[in-house]
């Protein structure tokens, strides 16, 4: 298993260590409730060093973007991030991704687990073009700082200067000849940041994060990927291999307002077909009776008819629920609808709601 540039930190911290596509990743550290719960009181910090990041230089670098991209990369401000699907020919998804513009280069964020098929996907629609691909997930580190005091945090005691940042939006600088990148962007439903640097250099900002410090600043404490899976369902944001694979295409996933189907794209013909006819089933959020949890491929009903096939499911330690995520035949995905989810035999009471259990107060 490959390791992040953090491992060693983790395993200071008595992380619960775990095999996450192909890295060896913290699952928790103190717990998975109390993680979730600081994050959305106070702040976490997150390694996501396994995320892909792929750099794109060149004069084309905008044109193959724009081409493979569910979104209109073409129109993406400079200093902005932005929220997309890769899709194949028939409007599958390969991958659910952030692009970042800056004004002589694009980033993109890609999972773990795709980035080989999509480095390939990439680097065959760059022929002819003038277009250099640059990976850099081994030499760099990902960091995510998230929860209400973060900025607070970051602003008084983080060496890196950010200004007035908005929310998908991202600066980039240098620090001691340290190259940073920026992005107020995050996975977990609350506000943060997200943090490139060097390698070399994440052990020294996590520590630093992370130190008790003097009572003058936010305790920020590390999390691991199961806070960070029982956050994003909360707030009702996709998971690859959960909600999103390449069965699946981005209308069905509620994901339509990231697809500009006004213009040419890997995968637009067949999108335009769904968007004019409606998708056969859709994604929904369901809240659940009781305290159990519905597992990925529990089976939804409507009576004694099967309906859907659940994606995602927790006990929501915010919303204090059972909730899930779940594919259902598009006549029955209305808010408020009752079904009932199959948790092994047992019949559980549910009701179709927002796809977000959680929203953070603004």
């Amino acid at each position: 298993m490959k390791r992040t540039a953090l491992y060693d930190a983790h395993v200071q911290a008595n992380a619960k260590l775990v095999e996450f596509a192909g890295w060896e990743m913290p699952l928790l550290y103190r717990g998975i409730v109390e993680e979730h719960l600081h994050t959305r009181n106070a702040a976490s910090i997150f390694d996501v060093s396994h995320m892909g990041r792929i750099r794109f230089h060149g004069p084309d670098a905008v044109a193959l973007l724009d081409r493979v991209c569910t979104r209109n990369i073409a129109k993406l401000a400079i200093g902005r991030c932005g929220y997309s699907h890769l899709c194949n020919a028939e409007g599958g998804i390969l991958d659910d991704v952030i692009i970042s513009r800056d004004a002589d280069q694009l980033i993109m964020v890609c999972n773990a687990s795709n980035r080989p098929k999509i480095l390939a996907h990439l680097r065959e629609h760059a022929v002819g073009r003038t277009v250099t691909i640059d990976d850099q997930t081994e030499q760099t580190c990902m960091l995510a700082i998230q929860g209400p005091a973060t900025l607070a945090l970051a602003r008084a005691h983080l060496p890196i200067e950010f200004g007035d940042l908005k929310r998908y939006a991202f600066t980039s600088g240098e620090y001691m000849g340290m190259p940073y990148l920026v992005s107020r962007s995050g996975y977990t439903g609350e506000d943060g940041l997200e943090l490139t640097l060097p390698a070399s250099a994440g052990p020294l900002v996590w520590n630093y994060v992370t130190q008790p410090g003097d009572g003058s600043r936010p305790i920020v404490l590390p999390a691991g990927l199961g806070a960070r899976d029982t956050l994003r369902l909360e707030a009702g944001m996709p998971l690859y291999g959960h909600e999103l694979d390449e069965s699946i295409d981005p209308i069905s996933a509620a994901c339509g307002w990231a697809v500009d189907l006004s213009r040419d794209f890997i995968g637009v013909e067949r999108l335009r077909r769904i968007q004019a006819e409606g998708p056969a089933r859709k994604l929904v959020g369901l809240s659940l009776e009781g305290r159990r949890i519905a597992r990925q491929g529990s089976p939804v009903l409507d009576g004694d008819r099967p309906v859907g096939t659940v994606t995602s499911g927790t006990f929501g330690p915010t919303v204090g629920r059972s909730i899930a995520m779940a594919y259902v035949d598009a006549p029955v995905a209305i808010e408020g609808r009752p079904l009932t989810v199959d948790l092994r035999g047992e019949r559980v009471p549910a009701r179709v709601g927002p796809l977000a259990a959680y929203k953070r107060k603004e």
